[in-house]
């Protein structure tokens, strides 16, 4: 009896690693870093948010100046004319909040502009790790950099550098 239970657990056991899955791990911080065109997305990015931030807070300010030169003439205008000054203001901090929208907004122009420039890049990292994992036979590929569960990795599971090296950046 003990010699059956053990067989049946040994053939358990060897069953079990046959079907054992292979893992592996990519940094994508890392290999984002070692890709020129990734830094030169992000370097437009940020100029193209520096001068949306600009127009938006030049819109800003002036409603700011329009509204400390109502608050000083206030007593020396008519009821009509007061009206008319808290509309322009009213119109021009809607101005500013419609642009701040329309540049950085969920759907707006710098969201549109980061999935233009990163899209290609993000695509090709991908269509390489799913190569190396059907090369290689990997069930799974995870994302150190994101993957927040992870306490430690083996350093040899890491296709960080092949996949570098797949796209053509080797390291």
């Amino acid at each position: 009896m003990k010699k059956s239970l053990l067989i049946l657990f040994l053939l358990f056991a060897a069953g079990m690693a046959a079907n054992a899955q292979k893992f592996a791990l990519i940094d994508m911080e890392y290999i984002l870093k070692n890709i020129p065109a990734y830094e030169r997305a992000n370097e437009l990015l940020d100029k193209s948010s520096k001068v949306w931030q600009s127009e938006v807070e030049k819109i800003s300010e002036e409603a700011k100046k329009m509204y400390k030169d109502y608050q000083a003439q206030i007593a020396t205008l008519s009821e009509e004319q007061r009206g008319k000054r808290e509309e322009a203001i009213v119109a021009k901090e809607k101005s500013a909040s419609e642009l701040r929208r329309q540049y950085f907004g969920p759907e707006g122009e710098l969201y549109k502009k980061r999935e233009g420039l990163m899209r290609p890049i993000q695509n090709e990292i991908y269509n390489a790790v799913k190569e190396i994992s059907t090369q290689k036979g990997y069930s799974m590929v995870v994302d150190r950099a994101s993957a927040t569960s992870i306490i430690f990795a083996s350093p040899s599971i890491d296709i960080s550098n092949e996949v570098l090296a797949k796209l053509g950046y080797s390291n």
